[in-house]
């Protein structure tokens, strides 16, 4: 079974810092910044199991992770941020745990989208969103209809969201296509293939982080990250702030992207 993902509500804030502090920001080229970063965000729990705390401490501290490295993305132009938010899988948690995290989710859309206007961001969300309660349904889907003409950083809420259920689901479009003689078996194309899923018009990640030690994608964007560089931390999300952010992007920097070329190929 895949394990259950971290869940984190998407909060926008401004913060401000001391111009004359020395950032990991400062050393990125803005010029080579990856269009599209995903993060899986683990280890709430066990960042507040470690200090003698209840998860839902660890969740607390998780919100802060969020407002913070969205609007690290913000300050330096990132594109698009997604966000590993709430697994298929963690249908599977109790239902009180269930419900309460729905109640959350309802609570900070409406909290949060008047600082997701003023800065800019566009909120999305894929993922199975028919499951989601009536409420958080709705509110989810009104803050999307009003972020919807921002044109700064896109964040994309992976919510009821497994990429082998995904995959199925554009299967089954096509396999329909088929019968209705639409279209024919060899009609089907990688691209036709992504404009049925719920990340079409969504660029692919460039760049994936994950946190809490785990080295693994966890059913997260399988189809969309054939050429993402990866990057591993061991810190627990509830630590992972702007400097983390920014050390990940240096990271991917250094990296050299060659989609099946040589590296002479890429010189010339």
């Amino acid at each position: 079974m895949v394990p259950a993902i971290e869940f984190v509500i998407v909060l926008t804030v401004t913060v401000v810092t001391d111009e004359n502090t020395m950032s990991l920001k400062d050393e990125i080229d803005k010029s080579r910044l990856p269009g599209h970063v995903a993060i899986i965000m683990d280890g709430n729990g066990r960042w507040a199991k470690a200090k003698g705390k209840d998860r839902s401490f660890g969740h607390e501290e998780g919100v802060v992770s969020v407002r913070k490295v969205v609007d690290a993305a913000t300050r330096i132009g990132l594109k698009y941020l997604t966000l590993y938010t709430f697994s298929t899988e963690n249908w599977n948690r109790p239902e009180e745990e269930v419900l309460a995290l729905m109640s959350l989710l309802v609570a900070a859309i409406h909290r949060e989208t008047p600082d997701m206007m003023k800065n800019n961001v566009r909120l999305m969300a894929i993922g199975n969103l028919d499951r989601l309660p009536e409420d958080a349904y709705n509110s989810l889907q009104d803050c999307i209809r009003q972020t919807s003409g921002n044109t700064g950083t896109t964040v994309v809420l992976a919510l009821s969201y497994s990429s082998r259920w995904e995959i199925t689901e554009a299967a089954r479009q096509l396999a329909r296509d088929v019968l209705d003689k639409k279209i024919t078996p060899n009609d089907i194309t990688e691209t036709m293939i992504s404009d049925h899923l719920t990340t079409k018009g969504i660029p692919d990640p460039d760049l994936l982080i994950r946190t809490g030690g785990e080295q693994r994608v966890s059913n997260f964007l399988l189809w969309q990250m054939s050429y993402t560089e990866f990057y591993f931390t061991d810190i627990f999300w509830p630590d992972f702030r702007e400097e983390e952010l920014y050390g990940a992007i240096l990271y991917y920097q250094q990296r050299e992207r060659r989609f099946g070329k040589t590296s002479e190929q890429l010189i010339l």
